[in-house]
């Protein structure tokens, strides 16, 4: 009995070892992920405000993104660790200004909120607490500021056409990495600069070069509308 007691003892101890592997091996990188509202806006599916009012003329924060070095992803890591409100209470304005909504019907942002750290959030939750998830975020777009980084450049969204590669040398300038650009197409069906993906460490903290793009392509040149 106490040799099969043993063996029992090791076998739990194994299962504890392997969950706590699996849980520290998560992903290899962020897609830190915004976009523009005027995009957003501009196409035949349109968007509502949420319930705060028209956001800022400025990149929202679509989402933090793990991912791995061959680009796949993990989703939907941890249904036990749901999200909860009470524990970002003290960003919801920061994250009303800076991660808004624009999907119909208009709401208050819980919703885009939940989907994000439920589907994104739960796979990085070995690094990042749910508080410590959204503050680095927050942190990552007052950091890269893309919208200063374009205008800058003489890159307004005015609504005129840029070239993709002048889009890109003015963000990389400013925040020293190479972006990866989204595009999607207006009402008339021209393409403009939709999303920017950034790449970031693990600890979500410091960009990097992106080990891997999505997929897409943009044409050599796209629209920035206004909002």
């Amino acid at each position: 009995m106490e040799f099969k007691g043993s063996i029992l003892i090791k076998l739990v101890l194994l299962l504890q070892y392997l969950s706590v592997f699996c849980v520290s091996q998560d992903f290899d990188f962020f897609y830190f992920v915004q976009q523009w509202p005027g995009s957003y806006c501009d196409t035949k599916q349109s968007c509502c405000y949420p319930t705060t009012g028209k956001p800022d003329a400025d990149f929202g924060i679509h989402g933090l993104w793990p991912n791995y070095n061959d680009g796949s992803y993990p989703s939907n890591c941890d249904s036990n660790n749901p999200f909860q409100q009470s524990q970002i209470s003290d960003l919801i304005s920061n994250l009303q200004s800076n991660w808004p909504t624009l999907a119909c019907p208009s709401s208050n942002g819980i919703q885009f909120w939940t989907h994000e750290w439920d589907k994104h959030g739960t796979c990085s939750e070995s690094v990042l607490k749910q508080h410590d998830y959204f503050a680095a975020a927050l942190n990552l777009k007052q950091n890269a500021n893309l919208l200063q980084a374009l205008t800058s450049a003489g890159i307004q969204p005015d609504g005129g056409s840029y070239s993709l590669s002048s889009i890109k040398g003015a963000i990389k300038d400013a925040i020293g990495y190479t972006p990866f650009i989204e595009c999607n197409v207006d009402s008339s069906g021209n393409s403009q600069l939709y999303q920017v993906y950034l790449c970031v460490d693990t600890s979500g903290s410091s960009f990097l070069e992106c080990p891997v793009f999505p997929n897409g392509k943009c044409g050599s040149n796209i629209e920035f509308p206004s909002f």
